[in-house]
């Protein structure tokens, strides 16, 4: 097969893949991003893979992506992965009061980072806010943590940020103060985040809208790319409240 690029159609606005190296490989990984095949067909017949559809389970994943520490470290950092839960953090919400998470013991959180000008935006914010809606009362609660570290997309100040959801998307979820999700002034929660969850994905969030899915007792249990729907997770979310 000759090298090629490849644009993927919800981030052909800001990336495109570097010629694939080496031509019997199945997958690939260019970064921010991490492609699969994109010829691959999935049971339904489209052409995104089941990775993306529906997420990457950590009790199956074996695999090191971009980025990932050697094996040695990754363990250090898993072992203190299971010594903490996400009720270990302190954060500010959108109007920067002081929030501890333990206060959400026993529930279901579906944690996101999110953005007001992605191309992903629209879509997830009406999923998010009628999954919030149907099961708030079954003991799920998303925590929406805006971030302007992918294309400049989250500029605005925090009640700018506020209003939009609110008011656009009658988003009635947590929303938090802007955070950095990489590099050196990542916060602290989304450290946590990222050394509980799939090696796959590697050591960064990719892009806007990343989601982690956190059962009832504190921990990570899958990890979905910003390309995964909200609804796609629903089932996932479903399992957890009955757990």
């Amino acid at each position: 097969m000759a090298s090629s690029s490849v644009f993927y159609a919800p981030f052909h606005d800001f990336i495109q893949t570097k010629p694939r190296t080496n031509p019997n490989s199945s997958w690939f990984f260019s970064p921010p991003m991490a492609f699969l095949n994109p010829s691959f067909k999935s049971s339904s017949g489209s052409s995104k893979s089941a990775f993306f559809q529906h997420g990457f389970s950590l009790k199956s994943s074996n695999l090191y992506g971009f980025g990932s520490k050697p094996r040695s470290v990754g363990r250090i950092y898993a072992k203190a992965a299971r010594e903490k839960t996400i009720y270990d953090f302190t954060v500010k919400d959108i109007d920067l009061n002081d929030v501890s998470l333990s206060k959400l013991k026993g529930k279901v959180l579906l944690i996101v980072n999110v953005a007001s000008r992605c191309g992903l935006t629209s879509s997830n914010y009406s999923e998010l806010s009628h999954i919030y809606e149907k099961y708030k009362t079954q003991g799920f609660e998303i925590l929406a943590f805006p971030c302007n570290q992918f294309g400049g997309q989250e500029p605005g100040a925090n009640q700018e940020i506020k209003q939009f959801a609110c008011t656009r998307f009658k988003a009635d979820f947590p929303i938090f103060d802007k955070v950095d999700v990489n590099g050196p002034s990542t916060a602290p929660v989304y450290s946590f985040l990222k050394s509980s969850s799939s090696a796959f994905l590697g050591d960064l969030v990719k892009w806007n809208f990343e989601k982690f899915l956190v059962d009832k007792k504190g921990k990570v249990v899958i990890r979905f790319p910003p390309t995964t729907s909200p609804f796609q997770i629903e089932k996932d979310i479903q399992k957890l409240l009955a757990a």
